[in-house]
């Protein structure tokens, strides 16, 4: 059931960021949506809606490989650093 919940989390970012990329190409072609009235809107909220779906998948990429050690050190929280330092 976890991993079907942790399925829908991901499938939903990246929904909004394929929708996104539809009003900005739909924008470009002067095509309006229904809740739309402008072009620029569209665009604008089709840029917005991308950046955040390609952040929170970046994000969750990021995180994962952060749990189990497989990042750059550059990569790493600051806490982890200094306490991986403290052990060694």
């Amino acid at each position: 059931m976890q991993k079907v919940i942790a399925l829908v989390i991901l499938v939903i970012p990246v929904f909004l960021a394929g929708l996104g990329i539809k009003y900005m190409r739909d924008s470009i072609f002067g095509i309006v949506n229904d809740p739309f009235t402008l072009t620029v809107v569209q665009f604008v909220i089709g840029l917005v809606l991308t950046v955040l779906g390609v952040w929170f998948i970046g994000g969750y990429i990021l995180h994962r490989e952060q749990r189990q050690k497989r990042v750059q050190e550059r990569f790493l929280e600051k806490s982890r650093q200094l306490k991986d330092e403290d052990n060694e």
